[in-house]
Formats: structure tokens, sequence, C-alpha cells
């Protein structure tokens, strides 16, 4: 499964989602928790890279070598929308 990678990441991420809600439930310090927080978004960022780097060594290679204008330019909208939203947050 080309997206394994992904799945164990996530996995481990939802572990530490509940981590961190155990912490809200123990009423832990605000700032480690925030630190746990900040942990999750950085592996959730981790995981988004590696999905996007997976699709643009395949879906976007395959456009741009591929014979038709109309994918190769929906791929490419869709990397600028992508950039876009990440750059907004």
């Amino acid at each position: 499964m080309k997206n394994q990678n992904a799945l164990d990441r996530l996995k481990t991420i939802e572990g530490h989602v509940r981590g961190i809600e155990k912490m809200l439930e123990n009423d832990e310090y605000c700032i480690d928790v925030i630190r746990q927080i900040q942990a999750v978004q950085a592996a959730l960022n981790k995981v988004s890279i590696t999905i996007l780097d997976a699709h643009l060594n395949s879906c976007v290679v395959t456009a741009i070598r591929g014979d038709n204008p109309a994918d190769r330019e929906q791929k490419l909208k869709e990397i600028a929308e992508i950039y876009e939203t990440a750059t907004k947050v």
C-alpha cells in the first residue's frame, strides 16, 4: 500500500491526540498541553508533505508526460490551491 507510511503516522498522531485529551481531563499545565498540540500539528504537516511528495511524483508527473493539456492544467491548479491554502493558515 503506497500510503502505509502516512497511515502509520496518522495512527501515531491519533494516540497523541488521545494523550492531549487526557491531559486536558487531568487539568495539566497549559503550556505542556500547547506543546503537545504543536507536536501533533508538526506531525500532521509531515503527513501532508509525505502525501504531496507522492502526488507530485505520481499523478503530476503522469499528467505532465501525458497528452492531455487540460489534465496538466488541472494538476498544476490543484498544487497552486494547496499552496495558497497552506500559506493562509
